[in-house]
C-alpha cells in the first residue's frame, strides 16, 4: 500500500494506485484512397484538440486498514490492486 495524501485523490479525475489521468491529445481527420488501395493518398483535413479520459470508478477500498471510498482505474482493478471490504452479515432485528 502507498503512504499517501488521500485528498489529492478524491476529487480528481486521478487513479489511486496508478495515477491515471485525463491527458490531451488530437484527433486526426483524414480523407482520400491510400496508396497502396490505388488512390492518390490520404489527406490531413484537420486537427483538432481532444481528451483521453482513464475508464475511473469509485469503490470502497481497504486503506491502511480503514474502509473508504476511492477513485481508482478500471486496469487497476482488473490487476488486483485493490483490496475489497468484507461483506456485511447484516440480519435485521426481529
Amino acid at each position: 500500500m502507498r503512504a499517501v495524501n488521500l485528498g489529492a485523490y478524491l476529487m480528481s479525475r486521478v487513479c489511486y494506485f496508478t495515477g491515471k489521468r485525463t491527458i490531451a491529445g488530437q484527433s486526426i481527420a483524414r480523407r482520400g484512397k491510400a496508396k497502396h488501395l490505388g488512390g492518390v493518398g490520404r489527406k490531413v483535413t484537420g486537427i483538432t484538440k481532444r481528451k483521453f479520459k482513464p475508464n475511473i470508478q469509485k469503490v470502497r477500498a481497504v486503506i491502511d486498514g480503514t474502509v473508504c471510498r476511492i477513485r481508482v482505474s478500471a486496469k487497476a482493478i482488473r490487476m488486483g490492486l485493490v483490496q475489497k471490504p468484507p461483506k456485511r452479515n447484516y440480519k435485521p432485528a426481529e
